[in-house]
């Protein structure tokens, strides 16, 4: 994996194992929470890093975040054993079940390993008022993640859709680098 921390050596460095266990720790809450809290959570995030370090950074920085979420999702969650077509359903599945977005893929090159896919009603913009911009960095890193440990190999994803451009989907191709 490119531009991962060293987990042994960096003590703020991700690690599955620091997810905790949501269960026992919240017992009487659930596991889950509001679409608004985790929105205003990564866009108070993403303004802080913004005024600090610019869009085009703090846009980078999310999608890295959601490269090493998507590798550690796939890693820890997903079944990367198998074909591609069950493989991608259970991506469907997983991905309806724990309401990340509703995954639909439009298209697949085998030879060139060029994708489309779309999500709608996605966790990071469905609702967000059109601003004629593509705001989901952190998904394009999360399926970048995703396809290169099921596949092995490094994907650039971009977004070419978003609800916040006025489409109802947010629409991503990935293209093997």
């Amino acid at each position: 994996m490119t531009n991962v921390p060293n987990k042994t050596n960096d003590p703020n460095a991700f690690t599955w194992e620091k997810l905790g266990d949501i269960k026992k720790g919240r017992a009487s809450l659930g596991e889950e929470m509001p679409v608004l809290i985790y929105r205003l959570m990564q866009y108070t995030m993403l303004d802080v890093l913004s005024k600090s370090y610019g869009n085009k950074t703090a846009n980078e920085y999310f999608r890295k975040s959601g490269y090493l979420a998507g590798t550690e999702f796939a890693t820890h969650v997903l079944d990367v054993q198998v074909e591609f077509s069950v493989f991608v359903a259970n991506l469907q599945k997983t991905m309806k079940e724990l309401k990340i977005g509703i995954l639909r893929m439009e298209d697949y090159n085998e030879t060139t390993g060029e994708i489309v896919l779309t999500v709608g009603e996605d966790l990071d913009c469905s609702g967000l008022p059109i601003t004629n911009e593509t705001v989901c960095y952190y998904d394009e890193g999360f399926i970048s993640g995703i396809l290169e440990v099921y596949t092995g190999k490094k994907y650039d994803v971009r977004e070419i859709d978003c609800w916040a451009t006025g489409d109802r989907v947010c629409r991503f191709r990935g293209v093997v680098e």
